[in-house]
């Protein structure tokens, strides 16, 4: 379980300084990428570390909290894309220490609604 919580720190790490072979590395060559809110799906390592290198947006990486064992692991994060913040959940799934299979689901913030707002706190 340390190995993985620490192979998944170095990957966020390297993801946050741009640093596509370091964040590559934690996957699996035969890797599958799911992106369900636009309806992709990217096959193998070296298709996964192209996307993100042409990607031209200036993006960092704001990890809120890794949780998970065995082969399931899910991390919280703020992903900003050039200023603008996404709240992102990574589902990934190990074979042989590597990962082998991604879901990312990206979410916008918004306003709290007025309804509530004796609940919360901010």
């Amino acid at each position: 379980m340390d190995d993985v919580r620490a192979a998944l720190e170095r990957h966020w790490a390297a993801s946050d300084a741009n640093d596509f072979d370091a964040e590559h590395e934690i996957y699996h060559e035969d890797a599958v990428l799911h992106y369900p809110q636009s309806g992709e799906r990217i096959r193998g390592r070296h298709n996964i570390r192209q996307s993100r290198f042409v990607q031209p947006n200036r993006k960092r990486f704001a990890v809120r909290r890794i949780i998970g064992s065995g082969n399931l692991w899910v991390t919280e994060f703020v992903l900003t894309y050039d200023g603008k913040p996404s709240y992102t959940v990574s589902i990934m799934e190990f074979r042989e220490g590597l990962v082998i299979n991604e879901t990312q689901y990206f979410a916008d913030p918004f306003a709290p609604a007025p309804s509530r707002a004796h609940l919360v706190e901010r």
